[in-house]
């Protein structure tokens, strides 16, 4: 599948494109095509049952830790739970906890750290075996720690898939096979890294922002 990757400035309709995507609202003018269908001509659940939505916040539940990579989807086994941990090395922090997958998450993972929680996140997507990944700013809060594992997780989930990730830090999706820039409302440029900065345009005027030091003055 192809990886894109969009970005744009606070406020500039990224997350509306999935929300669009997911029916959570429906567009009041044009059409919005998965498989070359409308959505709203999709049942919803089963459209829904296409995607991994893994988000900046993550929600999760009272419950044990299989409890919340599962989701409530009595069809996935144990066996497809772990799996799923392994493969995203959450694996490594549920191994110290008591319980191990029966261990259980206090609501809104209290005692979970923050990347510790998005790998949980990233279990939980995988474990739904989604044909398309959306990833909403899903590493802009990670801390350090977990920041290797987090980005070799994400390699993972991505492999073989088709992927639309909306990011706040470049960096991560540079090596995506397209890259979308949303102003106001409108995909203003398109193209891989390289390509958009040679176009010195809104691309390249954020590269600059996150990448460029500002000078120190003189005492």
């Amino acid at each position: 599948g192809q990886r894109v990757g969009i970005v744009g400035a606070t406020g500039s309709g990224k997350s509306t494109l999935i929300n669009l995507l997911l029916r959570f609202y429906d567009v009041q003018r044009g059409r919005v095509l998965v498989d070359g269908i409308d959505v709203r001509e999709w049942d919803t659940a089963e459209l829904r049952r296409l995607f991994g939505l893994v988000l900046q916040d993550v929600h999760l539940f009272s419950g044990t830790i299989a409890d919340n990579i599962r989701l409530g989807d009595p069809a996935i086994s144990d066996e497809q739970v772990r799996r799923a941990a392994e493969a995203v090395h959450a694996d490594r922090f549920i191994a110290e906890r008591a319980g191990g997958y029966d261990a259980e998450v206090t609501e809104r993972g209290g005692s979970l750290s923050v990347g510790q929680k998005q790998l949980l996140s990233f279990a939980r997507a995988l474990a739904h075996e989604p044909t398309v990944l959306l990833l909403d700013e899903a590493t802009s809060s990670i801390d350090t720690a977990t920041e290797a594992l987090i980005e070799d997780a994400l390699r993972v989930m991505m492999a073989g898939r088709t992927v639309l990730a909306i990011a706040h830090r470049l960096s991560t999706i540079q090596d995506m096979d397209q890259i979308l820039v949303v102003h106001h409302g409108e995909i203003r440029e398109r193209g891989t890294h390289q390509e958009l900065l040679a176009q010195q345009g809104l691309y390249y005027k954020l590269y600059q922002l996150q990448y460029t030091q500002p000078p120190v003055p003189a005492p």
